[in-house]
């Protein structure tokens, strides 16, 4: 889940396509059991989570940008304006890093998608929970001069009582034997209205947030949202200036068996992320 406001959309190239993926970073008693996930299962925690959400579209976002800019000269993958359902249609993915964030995205709207959706999942990360890597990824994609009220408001809304009732101690860190899980899953993007300095983007995204482990309460749940940012251009790269969040679109669940907590904690640990590319 993302700490961004709910999240939505759809998109592509010119109005159409869709967001793509380019360079990969890298028992019985047991609360996941073999039964089938209820259609909305376990929303208290989720609720709980968007409660901190929705702080972040209270927030006016400013911006701030660094980095060299994106290789606009590289050839895009498939026909322009048509979907291409396994490649990355648009401009080449950005080669620079604002600490562990890509940054120098291209002044298009290509660009603003690529931006949005990889901001969208660090703002949804299991680091957002810890203070050291939350102030991080904040002063990663804001303007310094609204850095310090911005992190103010984030470390009193990760209180004590927040943590607690998600399972996690005062500084964010799971029980021994459990392993956290907030991670953003971006399906699509579009934009929504775009000029030279602006930009105004949904990203459609699929959520994971819970804890994985034996005898764990809160067990890891999905959820769908869209997101939208505005985003303005700042010193050379896109940067969020406020994000909203709202539920769907949601998918009917198919029948997968629910996994056991093992093979949760597993694929968390051993599966890395992505920089995503228009």
């Amino acid at each position: 889940m993302s700490l961004g406001d709910e999240h939505d959309g759809f998109g592509g190239v010119g109005g159409s396509g869709q967001t793509r993926t380019r360079l990969p970073e890298g028992n019985s008693g047991d609360v996941y059991g073999g039964a089938r996930r209820p259609v909305r299962s376990s929303r208290s925690l989720i609720t709980v989570v968007g409660v901190v959400v929705l702080l972040i579209a209270a927030i006016a976002f400013a911006n701030r940008g660094e980095g060299d800019p994106a290789d606009a000269a590289a050839p895009s993958s498939g026909t322009p304006g048509k979907t291409a359902p396994t490649a990355a249609t648009g401009i080449r993915p950005v080669t620079g890093k604002n600490g562990q964030l890509p940054t120098g995205f291209a002044q298009t709207d290509q660009g603003a998608q690529s931006a949005a959706t990889n901001y969208a999942v660090a703002l949804g990360s299991a680091e957002m929970f810890q203070d050291g890597p939350r102030a991080d990824i904040v002063r990663a994609t804001h303007d310094p001069a609204v850095v310090d009220d911005l992190l103010k408001s984030l470390d009193a809304s990760y209180s004590v009582d927040f943590m607690t009732s998600i399972g996690l101690d005062a500084n964010g860190i799971a029980p021994t034997g459990m392993t956290f899980v907030s991670r953003t899953i971006p399906v699509g993007a579009k934009v929504r209205d775009f000029t030279e300095n602006s930009a105004t983007v949904d990203v459609w995204c699929t959520g994971l947030v819970g804890l994985a482990g034996a005898g764990s309460t809160k067990p890891v749940t999905s959820t769908w949202f869209t997101i939208t940012q505005k985003l303005t251009w700042v010193g050379g790269d896109w940067r969020v200036q406020s994000s909203s969040q709202a539920e769907g679109p949601t998918p009917v669940n198919g029948d997968n068996r629910a996994s056991i907590a093992d093979e949760i904690a597993e694929a968390v640990d051993g599966y890395g992320g992505f920089t995503y590319a228009r």
